[in-house]
């Protein structure tokens, strides 16, 4: 590893190079007028643009950064983590799709993107696509914990497309980072940098300090700057000085490559990408075209309705637009994401962005309890298909593959990205069932290989043992084992472990260190089958009963493991209430009421005292069920079931598997 001194060294012989940007006539300022939003025609200049991407790590403060930042160049932001639109980004705490944002600065437009940290939204939130529509990229790493595994990944993504990152060290205002810290950390990502292949040119990086939530930058190290330099001017103005202006040619026939759809009830669909070259105006008349596996095809001739931007966290419309800026533009109806759309005289698409491939799959099917519909409105197969089917058309991480008996199998990047589409579609009044997640294996020269994660883990020293001993049945080999800079008593894990491994690890591994560790995980490569799991998990209790589950009958059920249910819920034959103390299935009767004697009446009963049950989330629940079960979602309940109802064949199932 590269110290400080490589670092300095480094920096000494080549800082000092300029970073004077593509230089051109003044022009006026891209603003747009106050009666439309519309730029006037001389502004359409590609040296006044900078485009440019915010990538970081899950929770290294990148959301809270780009309110700053639009705050400073005087937004109107309603309130915090103003770029996270959707319900669910908002209660997680995570970027789930990229956002563009357009603010000036200077004289300059700024059309910054915010995009998801977490690796399976690669795809849906299009880091592969976003980098491809800008020329530059802040690269947010938080100045206590480092660069971390999907640091790794976006960082990536940015140096394959050429792109030359700004360093931006955050939360330095804590009081467990210093200055050597921030030399160690520029150090360790100087060192990240050099094993991804960087570039002499991107390995000169500038880097800054900040504190996103205190709302100010800095060049140099400092926890508390002097009030006037509270703001967040010297990032805005590094990247007007590093990111340079995109190259355009504004007399070319009209180019973009669409990188984002949506659709608006009264617009239709609405597609986002870069003007790659010409001028585009309301009313003109353009054409959709894909690439296919001989030429490019044309798929739709339209009139452009309408063309935006969105400026803060509003959308203004425009009446033209040039090559190198970034918009969203309406009146095609069947072009989606990795298609072009050109001028009419234009017969060739651009190329398309090459996807990272899908890992894991599910298969969505149609939920056929005996209390399927009771709370939901869309139960049907054919509703099912149809919005998983839209669901692929704006994620290309996603894959829909119509099965048998109106079951549909999803293959996309890992299960927190198909646990956000079921928790959406139960929020949409949807009821379905879901399978375990499964690998996609590949075959090599005859070899199957499953997918191989990095997982980065911070712990106490008392956990270690525990944690470690829980991950070698699942696969998991260790690459190093570090003490935390400026943390006595924790300790950091790096670790190699198959993806399949790792499926419904998090809850066990929130339980084992007591709510005090972090785990973070990327995707790293393919390699060889490593051999069958540990065992992973306990049998589970399986209810052989139909009706109300009693308290009578819990209670006598306690001593056989952790309940998953409650007195007064209904219970089928083949759902699941609880996990077994042993690693065999076991039947058992919920439902059974305390029968009325001569000597005393059923409401004479002794008070009945229960542990509170095991109630499981969604991703604990996608975790959890096993190759022989299913689970049940509904906009209200989630259940767990087998696959088989049944008693007497699952039974005989069991008997058939043992032999």
């Amino acid at each position: 590893m590269a110290g400080p001194l490589l670092r300095s060294l480094w920096s000494n012989t080549t800082r000092r190079r300029s970073f004077s940007s593509q230089s051109s006539p003044l022009s006026p300022l891209r603003a747009f007028s106050a009666a439309t939003g519309a730029p006037p025609n001389s502004s359409l200049d590609p040296n006044r643009l900078r485009n440019v991407a915010v990538i970081a790590h899950v929770d290294h403060g990148k959301t809270t950064l780009m309110d700053r930042l639009l705050r400073q160049c005087g937004a109107d932001i309603p309130h915090e983590r103003a770029m996270d639109s959707i319900n669910l980004e908002r209660e997680r705490g995570i970027t789930i799709s990229s956002k563009v944002t357009s603010v000036f600065w200077k004289e300059n437009e700024l059309n910054m993107v915010d995009t998801p940290g977490h690796a399976d939204f690669g795809g849906e939130a299009c880091v592969e696509r976003v980098v491809g529509m800008v020329e530059g990229a802040i690269l947010v790493v938080d100045a206590g914990e480092g660069p971390l595994a999907q640091t790794k990944f976006v960082l990536a993504k940015a140096l394959k497309y050429g792109l030359r990152p700004i360093l931006l060290l955050n939360k330095v205002d804590r009081p467990s980072v210093s200055e050597e810290r921030c030399d160690e950390v520029e150090s360790l990502v100087f060192d990240l940098f050099a094993n991804l292949g960087a570039t002499e040119e991107q390995l000169d990086f500038s880097v800054l300090y900040a504190s996103a939530k205190e709302g100010w930058a800095s060049s140099t190290f400092t926890k508390e700057p002097p009030a006037d330099a509270r703001k967040m001017s010297q990032l805005l103005d590094a990247v007007v000085k590093h990111v340079p202006p995109p190259k355009a040619d504004l007399d070319a026939p009209f180019l973009m490559l669409v990188s984002m759809m949506e659709k608006d009830y009264y617009l239709g669909r609405i597609l986002t990408g870069r003007v790659s070259s010409g001028v585009v105006r309301v009313g003109d008349k353009v054409i959709g075209l894909r690439n296919t596996d001989s030429a490019s095809e044309k798929i739709e001739e339209a009139k452009v309705v309408k063309l935006m931007k969105k400026k803060g966290t509003t959308i203004v419309s425009i009446d033209a637009a040039g090559a190198g800026d970034i918009i969203c533009m309406a009146g095609l109806t069947t072009p989606s994401i990795g298609h072009t759309v050109a001028s009419a005289e234009v017969t060739t698409a651009l190329p398309s962005v090459e996807l990272d491939p899908p890992t894991i799959s599910m298969t969505f099917g149609v939920n056929d309890s005996p209390l399927a519909g009771r709370d939901g409105t869309q139960l049907t197969g054919g509703k099912i298909g149809d919005r998983l089917m839209a669901e692929a058309e704006t994620n290309l991480a996603i894959n829909v593959i119509p099965g048998l008996s109106e079951s549909f199998e999803v293959q996309g990047r890992g299960e927190l990205q198909l646990g956000i589409l079921i928790e959406n579609m139960r929020r949409e009044g949807f009821e379905l069932s879901v399978s375990p997640p499964k690998v996609m294996y590949k075959t090599e020269d005859k070899q199957r290989l499953e997918p191989i994660e990095e997982v980065t883990i911070e712990i106490n020293e008392e956990h270690v043992g525990l944690v470690i001993e829980s991950l070698s049945h699942r696969r998991a080999e260790v690459i190093d084992m570090c003490p935390v800079p400026g943390n006595d008593g924790r300790t950091r894990l790096s670790l190699t472990c198959p993806s399949r491994g790792l499926v419904g690890y998090r809850c066990v591994f929130s339980s084992d260190t007591r709510g005090t560790g972090f785990m973070h995980r990327a995707f790293l490569k393919y390699e060889k089958y490593r051999g069958p799991l540990g065992n992973v998990r306990k049998g589970v209790l399986v209810s052989m009963g139909y009706g109300t589950i009693t308290a009578h009958s819990l209670m006598g059920l306690e001593a056989r493991g952790t309940l998953f249910v409650s007195p007064g819920l209904d219970s089928y034959d083949g759902m699941i209430i609880g996990e077994h103390s042993r690693d065999t299935d076991l039947d058992v009767n919920p439902v059974k009421a305390k029968e009325l004697t001569n000597i005393r009446s059923v409401n004479k009963d002794e008070n009945v005292k229960l542990s509170p049950p095991r109630l499981m989330t969604l991703e604990e629940a996608i975790g959890y069920v096993a190759s022989d079960e299913l689970i049940e979602v509904t906009p209200k309940t989630i259940r767990l079931r087998k696959r088989c109802l049944d008693v007497t064949k699952r039974k005989s199932q069991s008997k058939r598997a043992k032999e």
